[in-house]
């Protein structure tokens, strides 16, 4: 009935709907309030389902910092998911095919983290011993997902004219990797296109999930990512703004902006019960999704690189546990950090929790900022 009341409302106001941005800022608002309403009921739910989290570290000292988050309830991440459906369902042109390939995407990655979630916080009760997914199967369903993607994406483009435009050339939205500086853009192939669409969504999705480590950190930076992308989504959904800033124009794609609305009013909400001492824990189950669907806009967008500048924190978060496991193999069992991810490096180093959050926060503003200024450097 709400939802009916909504679309109904929204469809007379005929300039709004014609606006994306308009309607992402609603959809914004929407999911804050869904999640500040919805909040305490779902974590009593989870405390009594004793979905409590079980942080255990490979490092005495961490395990020390982090006692006292033990029987925090996880899994919270299922606000997140559930409020930006609902606030795209109630907001986003239904009719939009990339928002129906944003959902799945949604609905896909938070299934799988929600399955590893719980296997992880079960796994005791259950007297098992094991501890959520393994690494290969995470990969075999992000990778998966990312191919269907990629496919259906270019069957898309190919079916319906998506074009853009280098230089004076109509090329296949699909084809084109933006990059910062160069006004042209590169031209790709659809193998390129599918390669790329698998490392962006898989390496965006594994490391929101690694930066989810201390209280507020994952969801804060999200949230900064996110609002930089909704602005560049709807600069590339707009052909005379698109050509204005020299980016490459894909139709329909500016309806994308009312997910990234969606994801930042969820965010913003979920810091509410998730800023220290954090009520609740997104887990898997909002961290996959969350980074799947962020990599899935740049992808839409072709704002792939840029996504490794606005989302500079992820890429340093993602390549600190790389560069920390390969040189362990590599010297025989010696650290190149503390502890990885690398906010536990500096938080072992002295700084509290919560400089550690706020100081990643500001590089993430600065990074996000930063990326922006480089759309009128070209």
């Amino acid at each position: 009935m709400f939802f009916h009341f909504a679309r109904s409302w929204l469809y007379e106001q005929h300039y709004a709907y014609e606006n994306p941005l308009f309607r992402a800022v609603c959809a914004a608002v929407f999911c804050f309030i869904l999640v500040l309403i919805a909040g305490p009921s779902v974590i009593r739910r989870l405390l009594r389902a004793k979905l409590g989290d079980r942080p255990e570290f490979d490092c005495a000292p961490l395990n020390e910092l982090m006692k006292d988050k033990a029987g925090v309830p996880t899994m919270g991440g299922i606000l997140i998911v559930f409020a930006v459906l609902a606030g795209t369902l109630v907001w986003a042109d239904l009719s939009n095919f990339y928002i129906w390939m944003g959902l799945l995407c949604l609905i896909w990655l938070g299934t799988v983290g929600a399955v590893d979630d719980a296997l992880k916080l079960t796994a005791g009760r259950r007297g098992g011993s094991r501890q959520g997914l393994r690494m290969h199967e995470k990969l075999l369903f992000q990778i998966g997902l990312s191919v269907v993607l990629a496919l259906f994406i270019l069957s898309f483009g190919d079916k319906h004219m998506a074009v853009a435009t280098v230089g004076e050339q109509l090329v296949p939205a699909y084809r084109i990797l933006s990059l910062p500086f160069y006004k042209e853009g590169i031209v790709l192939g659809a193998v390129t296109f599918t390669i790329i669409t698998v490392l962006v969504t898989t390496f965006t999705s594994n490391a929101v999930n690694l930066t989810d480590g201390l209280d507020g950190l994952a969801a804060g930076c999200v949230a900064i990512c996110t609002l930089a992308f909704m602005l560049l989504t709807d600069a590339v959904g707009s052909e005379s703004v698109s050509a204005k800033l020299l980016l490459p124009h894909v139709p329909g794609s500016g309806e994308l902006t009312v997910i990234c609305g969606s994801i930042l009013g969820a965010c913003l909400g979920f810091l509410w019960y998730n800023c220290h001492p954090a009520r609740v824990f997104m887990g898997d189950t909002g961290s996959l999704p969350l980074g799947g669907v962020l990599g899935y806009v740049a992808i839409v967008t072709r704002q792939e690189v840029m996504l490794g500048l606005v989302g500079g924190i992820f890429v340093v978060e993602g390549l600190s546990v790389l560069l920390q496991v390969g040189y362990f193999k590599w010297s025989g069992g010696k650290r190149l950090l503390r502890c990885a991810p690398i906010h536990h490096h500096f938080q072992m180093g002295g700084w509290s929790e919560t400089q550690t959050v706020v100081r990643f926060w500001l590089i993430a503003g600065v990074l996000a900022a930063c990326a922006l200024a480089t759309v009128k450097l070209r």
